[in-house]
């Protein structure tokens, strides 16, 4: 074991307080912790702890020296741990949230064939456009879309998504195209959620306030509307991305499109991920990012 040998036990020791209690912990006796302790000492030609017949006490030496030793032991119980997990199948049940519209279109396909491939698993998916709670409710992970506000949580980037602001040929044909952003305010803006849309002008983020004959917080009922030429919406590319290919739609002010949003696997903050919500980040982050 070399340098290893007593650093264990020297550990068990300080946190236990008495060498009795060390051995007892680590399933040997009071004499070899002893002798491995003060082997240890030997070698380091420092003392590392203070030994009374009543009491074992810590050193200002032992104190940095046991910090120090504690962080290795924990980073080898993890790397340990780390190897058992890639040895194991995923089973069991595994519980993630996902918006509606991009879990029933991207996520949930993907999810799917998670499943075949681990059998073993029972795969509970909740789509909701709500931002539940994780930890109270039991989630393992959350997949969210756009900026980050919870700092409470550990975020994975699995991907990116791209607002596109677009309407249909024959709208255009009626309305004439809006070159600038000033211009917005003489066209029929179809709003969502929020009553502003965001682009980026001399490379800072700027929000403008739209209105229009119709506001609904439905991404397919205003694609809808778009398709019909009532006016121009501002949309992720999953759902305008294949009428913008075919030419249903057209893209507009695209020297003002705003930075693309992250897709990101959102999970509480555990010192160990498990392998199944592990496993299923890194299949979602090699399909999704591709």
């Amino acid at each position: 074991m070399g340098n290893w040998e007593g650093v264990s036990e020297f550990v068990a020791v300080a946190e236990a307080g008495s060498f009795t209690s060390a051995a007892r912990k680590l399933g040997i006796s009071t004499a070899q912790v002893s002798r491995q302790v003060s082997a240890l000492e030997t070698r380091l030609s420092a003392k590392l702890l203070y030994r009374t017949t009543r009491r074992v006490s810590v050193t200002e030496v032992g104190q940095v020296y046991y910090q120090h030793c504690r962080q290795v032991l924990d980073a080898l119980a993890e790397a340990e741990r780390a190897v058992t997990d890639l040895q194991q199948v995923p089973r069991g049940r595994l519980r993630l949230t996902a918006p509606v519209t991009y879990g029933e279109a991207t996520l949930a396909p993907l999810v799917n064939d998670f499943a075949l491939r681990y059998p073993d698993l029972q795969v509970e998916m909740e789509l909701t456009n709500q931002k539940l709670d994780l930890v109270a409710e039991g989630y393992d992970l959350a997949i969210r879309l756009g900026k980050l506000t919870d700092s409470s949580m550990m975020a994975r980037r699995l991907g990116s998504r791209t607002l596109y602001v677009c309407a249909s040929p024959h709208y255009l044909s009626t309305h004439g195209e809006p070159q600038s952003l000033s211009e917005l305010g003489q066209h029929n803006c179809l709003p969502g959620t929020l009553d502003y849309w965001r682009f980026r002008e001399q490379g800072r983020s700027r929000n403008i306030r739209v209105s229009g004959s119709i506001r609904c917080n439905s991404g397919r009922a205003l694609v809808d509307a778009a398709l019909k030429g009532i006016g121009i919406v501002q949309l992720p590319d999953y759902y305008v991305d294949e009428d913008l290919r075919a030419g249903r739609l057209v893209s507009l002010l695209e020297h003002y499109r705003e930075e693309d949003d992250g897709i990101w696997g959102i999970y509480p903050h555990n010192r160990h991920l498990s392998p199944k919500v592990r496993l299923l980040l890194d299949f979602l982050d090699e399909l999704i990012g591709r």
